[in-house]
């Protein structure tokens, strides 16, 4: 078991180490490199080293701030933050000399041999120098707390790499058995290198045999300034300027003036918030389907947790991860390793929605006539939530707060300035797949995709002709199941995003299947079919017999459970079969979308029983209404909360689960934030200069509610006047 977790262990590192590869130009960094080249001074670091080490006060900030043995070590942690905050705040001014701190860290390769001394009272200290006394350490001093430092103490690196060694760790993983670092934090003076300041401290590092990179160094104030962050105070200032004077018009008009609202010019109060009751009020709507209210915000609950719990080791790194994965392959993890495959609910989802907002309600002729507002009207509708995000992560996201682990964040900044157009066009899963801005917002680019080949299907669906519409849907899910299973037994990919028993093939996995629209477009097609099975039987009611409805009940169910324990099955170490693994991948996520699809039917037509009274509930429709912003702001939002940590967050179930909380609210918040400032707005100004039919504003925003999966269906008869 152990060795499984170790190589899941690897699987996360590596996946974090592909991204990094990127080359962004130096105008477009996070950090201002300019800066730490800048303060590099070898005759003011010597200095500064002897001012250092012959005032105590200071050498106590340094010590105590710096390096330390990671605790847990034999639970997984290679990973010592040190004190971040204490070190950057180091600001003395001894002897005409400013010395101020820097942060650093530093990896060290487990595997290397290092000729530790037999115990560390070598280092000689200047006499003059007062050392505190630190009673709840049990020694008497900084001095004793360093040089008590034995061998033993050092030697837990190596019983760790031993005990690797023992699990036959470099047969399992060949080359990568290699990428095992211990990640260290120093604080040194600002114009000195690590490798200076651990050469005054420990002699030669050659004759020691001390191999290590310097990772990252962080100094005060090093995020500097780019177009990314003016063009952001820009935008957002004008938006909160409009949204003042919008909202002031609105309340003069409708408050103090008391006019009729239908003789008052909408332009001037597309942004008003005076009236965002409309996003809290519900008016039952003939022909909505009730029950996707609560399975779309059960499902964005879902995702939410998986990320929460998934994404705890980036940046915030794992005090015990071998903890959490030794939990991660037991059933107990299942509810969370399974989370993935919600992703095809909202794919099932959107197919659903296209059709059944579309069937019937406009003729071919019409349809191939405003094709282009088709495809206008979806990407403009996108557009401003992911635009207003991207921008975000581009500039105020990399400000609102820092903490020793904010390279990924910083990453994501990067990527977001140098490849936001991708993102914005929804063609980064194929255009920049190791580089996204906003990486879990592949699943937009896959839907938007498939979306732009749906006419073909909706050409015939549209006919009004039952046997052409059907004969187009078949083909369309049979051509999507055919190509996808072809390519998944030509490529044989592993069937799981956690896969221990392959660590060399999950970048390809991740590239090549995960974030690929053919292999994830199935699910889409499913959907097309229950939309139109729908859009058939539209107040109709249906007599089904009550061993049939309980039978197809349970053959739903029995689905949703097989897949949940198959991906037990299928992430465990000792995992082998890849004919299991190609039809996994080629059938398992639209059987699951079968299933899903049965629900909402079920649900619809009066089957449903007590799942309908559930999944109807007036209280997931605020959820529902928010779910689309709440998608592509929550992930971001996560890593700024992982990048902010101190130090190795200690797993627990139930600490994960307030982190959660935590997560949940806050991307609540946020989502209603943007939809009311942004995505609301933007809405309104669509359908002013695109057209579209009007209707009483309640039935509007509940339609609207109607069309929106995690991201928005209009139909063609909306757009077109």
């Amino acid at each position: 078991m152990k060795l499984s977790i170790c190589l899941f262990y690897l699987t996360i590192s590596s996946s974090a180490n592909a991204y990094l590869e990127t080359v962004i130009p130096d105008r477009k960094k996070a950090f201002d490199l300019n800066l730490y080249q800048d303060v590099l001074d070898p005759q003011k670091c010597q200095e500064q080293i002897r001012i250092v080490f012959n005032n105590s006060s200071v050498l106590n900030q340094f010590l105590d701030a710096g390096i330390r043995t990671p605790r847990g070590i034999l639970k997984g942690n290679l990973v010592d933050l040190g004190n971040y905050h204490q070190c950057l705040e180091i600001n003395e001014n001894i002897e005409n000399t400013n010395i101020e701190g820097k942060y650093c860290k530093i990896s060290v390769p487990l595997e290397q041999e290092i000729n530790w001394p037999p115990s560390l009272s070598n280092i000689t200290f200047p006499e003059n120098v007062t050392w505190p006394e630190l009673p709840w350490t049990g020694m008497s001093s900084y001095k004793n707390r360093l040089t008590e430092v034995n061998i033993d103490q050092l030697r837990k690196l190596q019983v760790f790499k031993t005990e690797i060694r023992l699990m036959n760790f470099d047969d399992a993983l060949g080359p990568l058995a290699t990428n095992l670092d211990v990640t260290l934090a120093i604080c040194i003076p600002k114009p000195c290198t690590s490798r200076e300041v651990l050469s005054n401290f420990l002699g030669s590092l050659e004759d020691l045999g001390l191999q290590y990179t310097e990772s990252s160094c962080r100094l005060p104030n090093d995020k500097k300034w780019v177009a990314a962050d003016f063009t952001a105070i820009v935008i957002f200032s004008l938006l909160g300027i409009l949204t003042i004077i919008s909202t002031s018009y609105d309340v003069r008009q409708s408050v103090v003036l008391k006019r009729d609202p239908k003789s008052v010019n909408t332009l001037p109060i597309f942004l008003r918030v005076y009236k965002t009751r409309r996003l809290v009020t519900y008016t039952p709507v003939p022909g909505a389907l009730e029950c996707l209210d609560g399975i779309r915000s059960l499902a964005m609950i879902w995702v939410i947790i998986g990320h929460t719990f998934s994404n705890q080791n980036s940046g915030a790194h794992m005090a015990n991860p071998l903890d959490m994965l030794n939990w991660v392959v037991s059933y107990k993890a299942l509810w969370i390793t399974t989370a993935p495959i919600t992703v095809d609910t909202f794919f099932m989802m959107s197919g659903l929605l296209l059709v059944y907002t579309t069937a019937g309600k406009v003729t071919r002729m019409k349809f191939i006539k405003n094709i282009h507002m088709f495809y206008l009207n979806r990407l403009l509708r996108l557009l401003p939530v992911s635009a207003a995000v991207v921008l975000l992560q581009a500039s105020i996201f990399n400000r609102v707060t820092d903490g020793p682990s904010w390279e990924m964040v910083a990453h994501q900044t990067e990527m977001c300035r140098e490849y936001w157009w991708p993102t914005l066009l929804n063609i980064q899963n194929y255009y920049s797949p190791s580089s996204m801005c906003v990486p879990h917002l592949w699943y937009l680019a896959i839907d938007f995709q498939v979306f732009l080949i749906s006419p073909i299907i909706l050409f015939w669906v549209v006919s009004g002709r039952k046997r052409s519409a059907w004969l187009a849907l078949s083909a369309g899910l049979a051509a999507s199941l055919i190509a996808s299973s072809i390519f998944n037994f030509i490529r044989d990919f592993p069937s799981s995003s956690i896969n221990l028993s392959r660590l060399d093939d999950q970048l390809a996995y991740t590239q090549h299947y995960y974030i690929n629209t053919l292999t994830r477009c199935p699910p889409f097609f499913v959907g097309m079919i229950y939309g139109y099975v729908l859009h058939v039987n539209k107040g109709k009611k249906l007599r089904i017999p009550k061993m049939q409805s309980l039978a197809l009940w349970i053959l739903a169910i029995g689905i949703i459970v097989t897949v949940v324990f198959t991906t037990h099955t299928i992430i465990q170490l000792d995992w082998d079969n890849q004919l299991a693994d190609n039809f996994i991948n080629s059938f398992m996520r639209p059987v699951w979308a079968l299933s899903i699809g049965w629900i909402i039917f079920a649900c619809s037509k009066g089957y449903g029983g007590p799942v309908n009274w559930v999944l109807s509930l007036r209280m997931w429709k605020l959820l529902s209404r928010l779910s689309y912003a709440m998608y592509v702001i929550h992930y971001p939002l996560i890593l700024v909360h992982n990048g902010s940590a101190l130090a190795p967050i200690y797993f627990s179930v139930e600490y994960s689960i307030h982190r959660f909380t935590t997560d949940f609210i806050i991307t609540v918040v946020s989502a209603f934030l943007v939809t009311l400032f942004v995505d609301s707005p933007s809405s309104t100004l669509i359908k002013m200069f695109l057209g579209g039919p009007k209707r009483p504003a309640k039935e509007q925003t509940d339609m609207q509610d109607q069309r929106r999966d995690v991201n928005i269906v209009i139909s063609p008869n909306e757009i077109a006047k």
